[in-house]
């Protein structure tokens, strides 16, 4: 790869990173807000100060699934960005196939957990 073609490599390599934290931010946050929503509702309609039955709801486990699936996203971007930085390096860059795969199979689990919520507590 020509010397004055890296500079593009890797500032098109640090935006998709960036791309991938903002990405992995958001879904924490929303799997935030599905563990507190119930909480909110249950405050909000309820007369006085009455605490949960202490059982865990469904949206808290799939709020917290959301947490724990941003925190791997932010993990496989920093893993991808330093290959991708070494791949540039030795002019060897290559697509993550095995990657896009193992996201992509992760959201279509996540996205079937939560239609499967939305219609058993409907």
């Amino acid at each position: 790869m020509p010397e004055e073609k890296r500079a593009t490599e890797y500032l098109a390599n640090e935006r998709t990173f960036l791309a991938w934290i903002r990405t992995s931010i958001s879904v924490i946050s929303f799997g935030f807000l599905i563990t507190r929503v119930p909480e909110w509702l249950r405050h909000s309609t309820a007369s006085g100060d009455q605490r949960g039955t202490g059982r865990i709801s469904t949206s808290f486990v799939i709020g917290i699934c959301m947490m724990a699936f941003g925190a791997v996203g932010a993990v496989l971007a920093a893993w991808r960005f330093h290959n991708v930085n070494r791949a540039i390096d030795e002019g060897r860059v290559m697509p993550a196939r095995g990657l896009v795969i193992l996201v992509t199979v992760l959201v279509v689990l996540l996205s079937v957990g939560m239609i499967t919520f939305m219609l058993l507590n409907e």
